[in-house]
């Protein structure tokens, strides 16, 4: 019964942070304990990119842009780093992705948009579904999710522990999937037992979210209206595990 408490804690606790607004960047005063005098210094926080790259579960199909994982990430983030007294700021995230696509379908908009010669602080990866709904082989995402996810690394500079996987949900469990679990849930389980061995061979951290997807089951209001997308509070929850992470980072 672990879930169910973490999601009665977790319901309480974002809707009091919804309350508070949370300013991009804004300047802090320090009194600098000096000799001869009390200088008063205005730092402006370093500015932290965000790229997050995937599908429909990036975009946030069926809820709203600010409900989607990377924008509540991007505000809870901010909203740490000002609580903690932390001089840095989160930018909004910079999304490739869209519904539908798969890992070749990632890679293929990624040297479109000339982004693998660009650099961010950190980026989330989560595809892989649309590859196990389009019957497409294991086999084809070992490699395509390997390729995908080196270049992912070379986007943050090199720093695999600036990147950050999520593993697949599972739909199986939803309306959409008409009672196929049995059938689904398996087959997710193959495609992340992938990715999450290709993550740890190449050192980024991984996150596994499949087991909050799955409470979907007993938990209609984890599914958006659209009865396959996960609403904007599963999306809390997987941020309420992945923005520690994320913070454990660039905190310092």
């Amino acid at each position: 019964m672990k879930i169910v408490f973490l999601l009665f804690i977790l319901l309480i606790a974002w809707s009091n942070c919804a309350k508070k607004s949370v300013s991009p960047i804004y300047d802090t005063s320090i009194n600098m304990d000096q000799k001869n005098s009390d200088t008063v210094n205005h730092l402006k926080k370093d500015s932290i990119s965000y790229l997050a790259l995937g599908d429909s579960y990036t975009i946030g199909e069926s809820v709203s842009q600010e409900q989607s994982f990377p924008y509540q990430l991007y505000n809870a983030l901010n909203l740490y780093f000002s609580n903690n007294g932390i001089l840095k700021d989160c930018s909004a995230p910079t999304i490739l992705a869209t519904t539908g696509w798969t890992t070749d379908n990632l890679i293929e908009a990624i040297d479109q948009n000339g982004l693998a010669n660009k650099r961010f602080n950190f980026v989330t990866l989560l595809i892989g579904v649309n590859d196990q709904y389009q019957n497409l082989s294991i086999n084809n995402y070992q490699i395509k999710f390997q390729e995908v996810l080196k270049t992912a690394i070379g986007i943050a500079s090199g720093n695999a522990k600036n990147v950050f996987v999520l593993s697949i949900p599972d739909y199986g469990v939803t309306p959409f999937a008409n009672g196929r679990e049995n059938i689904i849930g398996p087959e997710i389980d193959n495609f992340n037992a992938v990715n999450l061995r290709i993550s740890t061979q190449l050192g980024v951290q991984y996150l596994n979210i499949t087991s909050i997807s799955k409470e979907a089951a007993f938990y209609p209001n984890l599914i958006a209206q659209d009865g396959l997308h996960p609403s904007a509070t599963m999306y809390q929850l997987w941020v309420s595990q992945l923005m520690p992470l994320v913070a454990q980072q660039f905190k310092k």
